[in-house]
């Protein structure tokens, strides 16, 4: 059986490797053995926070829309309820922005949802 260098393929994956784990402390950023599971564990907290982003995006979108509504003594769960009946398909991020930057329009909409 013939012998099997390696040097290229190895010399590229510990490339690869380094250049993720580039920026963390410590012996993880130089450091095969320590960066592997460095980056490893970085990924799997970069997948679970892409959807935790989603997840207080739409809190904050939330917050921003119940303000304004508390105002006028109206609560956001009987706002949102209102919408779906009136068939008004405006979602919580465009109601958001409306409150925040256009306060004369997201009046109109609750005196049309009123």
């Amino acid at each position: 059986m013939p012998r099997v260098k390696r040097g290229k393929v190895r010399a590229k994956k510990r490339k690869v490797l380094l250049a993720k784990a580039k920026g963390f402390k410590w012996g993880r950023k130089k450091k095969v053995k320590l960066a592997k599971p460095a980056v490893k564990k970085a990924g799997v907290y970069a997948y679970r926070d892409r959807r935790n982003k989603k997840r207080s995006a739409r809190g904050l979108w939330q917050v921003k829309i119940s303000a304004p509504l508390k105002e006028q003594g109206l609560s956001y769960s009987k706002f949102i309820g209102e919408l779906k009946k009136k068939n008004i398909i405006l979602d919580r991020k465009i109601l958001a922005d409306l409150a925040e930057k256009n306060p004369l329009i997201f009046n109109e909409i609750m005196k049309l949802v009123k």
